[in-house]
């Protein structure tokens, strides 16, 4: 079997594994009673959301985390299926999404119902997560650095490289999780990006990278069933955290993570809406560039429905991931 018969046969095991145990997964949820608080300030279209089961990446991760083990597994039986760079966006996923359910289940459960845990003990975890990756991209995996439009050869960052590292991974990890915040929207937006980087992967030869970006991909088809509009359950901190921060991670495995405002430009803009929103609310004592940052909402308070934004964003990340794809291999 050739590594696109394979990324493609993973791909379509790894949705079924995700579907099949989304109903199971729906009702755990539904009978522990953890759903989703709508904060006051979004738009009052949302407050129908109120109760969704929340905490739903638990539904594509797991399933990615089973099948790259399964395969992982092989090695031990001398059959090379996957290589062990594949460990390390696993992990990351796995980290994430860790820090995401705690900072789900406080925002649900906690003191801090509504509110989630504090920004600064969230952001302290996902930098130490980040450095650890960093590190091990470096100095274990001897990852490709930087590829350069002119240049056929990696360029060495050197030490720059850390902290660079740090910033895509905590960076894009908070990207997604801004973006996650209407039916369908942030599943849409990753699965665009991780198939873009599976392609690039699959062209530089990194055929166990490019796997584990169909095996996500699969997954995140099979969450989308229940993710749609009007959303059944819904991915939360958990599913988002973990999604940016594997994406920076394969991003930066690839070498080819200049292409990231491309591949994930929704992602980017919306972290940027964000930050241009307080920056200038700052400056200005008050005033604003978006009615409501994420700037997904803009659109949603400007008259547009969920479902328009949504379709629309996809259209548009589709488009830039094609050519962050066709720069990437050119």
């Amino acid at each position: 079997m050739n590594n696109i018969s394979l990324a493609l046969a993973l791909t379509g095991l790894s949705f079924m594994m995700s579907v099949i145990w989304g109903e199971p997964l729906l009702r755990v949820l539904r009978h522990f009673k953890i759903g989703k608080i709508i904060r006051i300030e979004e738009p009052t279209r949302h407050l129908t959301k109120m109760g969704t089961p929340t905490m739903g990446g638990v539904m594509f991760i797991l399933p990615v985390i089973m099948l790259n083990l399964l395969l992982h597994a092989g090695l031990l039986m001398g059959v090379n299926i996957f290589g062990h760079s594949v460990l390390l966006p696993l992990l990351v996923l796995l980290a994430y999404a860790l820090l995401g359910a705690v900072d789900d289940w406080e925002g649900i459960r906690g003191p801090r119902r509504g509110l989630g845990m504090r920004a600064r003990t969230k952001f302290f975890f996902q930098v130490l997560i980040a450095l650890g990756a960093a590190y091990a991209l470096k100095y274990i995996l001897h990852v490709p650095e930087l590829f350069w439009f002119t240049s056929p050869n990696a360029i060495d960052l050197g030490i720059w490289y850390i902290p660079l590292a740090v910033f895509i991974i905590v960076g894009l990890s908070n990207a997604v999780n801004f973006t996650d915040g209407l039916d369908g929207l942030a599943g849409l937006i990753s699965v665009t990006a991780y198939a873009a980087y599976g392609v690039v992967a699959l062209v530089q030869g990194q055929d166990f990278l490019a796997r584990f970006c169909f095996i996500m991909v699969g997954a995140l088809f099979g969450f989308l069933w229940f993710n749609v509009h009007p959303a059944q359950m819904i991915m939360g901190d958990t599913g988002a955290l973990a999604l940016g921060g594997a994406l920076g991670v394969v991003a930066l495995m690839s070498g080819q993570w200049l292409m990231l405002p491309l591949i994930a430009f929704i992602p980017v803009a919306e972290a940027l809406s964000v930050t241009l929103q307080v920056g200038y609310f700052k400056l200005t004592k008050g005033k604003r560039i978006f009615k409501m940052a994420p700037f997904h909402y803009h659109f949603e308070l400007s008259g547009w429905s969920e479902t328009q934004v949504v379709q629309r964003f996809w259209l548009i990340s589709l488009l830039f991931a094609m050519l962050g794809v066709g720069v990437a291999i050119w």
